[in-house]
């Protein structure tokens, strides 16, 4: 089970889940992750050139189960007898660097969007924990759900903490949110790129396919869901749906 950390709020709670590889930034994060430890000597060349497949293969014609799943195992276990603080380190660069300069605009301002509505905004990402966490807090979104790794007397092991945050597992973790801060299904949304995210699109009352594979994109398409091309009319009008439709929150004041 992944652990959810957010605060008790109250029941009028709404929740904005937001996928982060070829979702909220170009490309795959864990590629990023593989480059830096590969700078700081952590792996080797064979490991950089697989993980550089895997980015060119992902941007290219995107996410594959099979390689996905590769390369987010090799990820977490190259972290394997590093400090949590390390690998946090790591991120702080990663984001810096490569992560930030890949961002779509598009769907960081839609993600401010609904923190102006009162929404508490989540990534949920197969992408590493530490990773995730580090690209909200700096974006200023409420939180992260990412893959975790188990750490023993303060080293992370390079095992999986449960399962890769993927397919069916980011539906069953958004409920669990969304139980955890008084949220209704119902009235939370969900933006993403991939097929693979179909259980989570529709666990959520509102669902948006950003930059959508061509099996999502057909998916949406059968079942009426908005399609946001990443560009400034597509833009305008998920922004226009948001302030439409999207419930505001009013804050508590204690």
């Amino acid at each position: 089970m992944h652990e959810v950390t957010a605060p008790p709020s109250s029941h009028n709670a709404v929740v904005a889940f937001f996928d982060v590889d070829n979702t909220l930034m170009r490309g795959a994060s864990a590629y990023y992750l593989s480059k830096e430890a590969w700078r700081r000597g952590i792996v080797g060349w064979r490991d950089i050139a697989r993980f550089a497949w895997h980015q060119f293969r992902f941007v290219a014609v995107g996410e594959n189960h099979k390689h996905m799943m590769n390369a987010r195992e090799r990820a977490l276990e190259i972290v394997g007898g590093h400090s949590m603080q390390t690998l946090i380190e790591l991120a702080e660069t990663i984001y810096e660097r490569d992560i930030l300069p890949n961002l779509w605009p598009e769907t960081v301002d839609l993600a401010k969007e609904h923190l102006a509505k009162g929404h508490e905004v989540w990534l949920i990402t197969a992408t590493p924990q530490f990773v995730a966490q580090v690209i909200a807090e700096r974006l200023g979104l409420t939180g992260a759900l990412g893959t975790r790794v188990r750490a023993e007397d303060g080293l992370l092991t390079g095992e999986l903490e449960g399962h890769v945050l993927h397919g069916p597992e980011k539906a069953t973790v958004a409920t669990e949110l969304a139980e955890r801060v008084g949220a209704d299904l119902a009235e939370c949304w969900a933006y993403s790129d991939s097929s693979n995210d179909i259980p989570l699109l529709s666990a959520v009352g509102n669902r948006v396919a950003v930059n959508a594979d061509v099996k999502l994109t057909h998916h949406a398409q059968t079942m009426g869901w908005q399609i946001m091309p990443l560009n400034r009319a597509g833009l305008k009008e998920a922004r226009k749906r948001v302030k439409r439709q999207a419930k505001s929150v009013r804050k508590s004041s204690r």
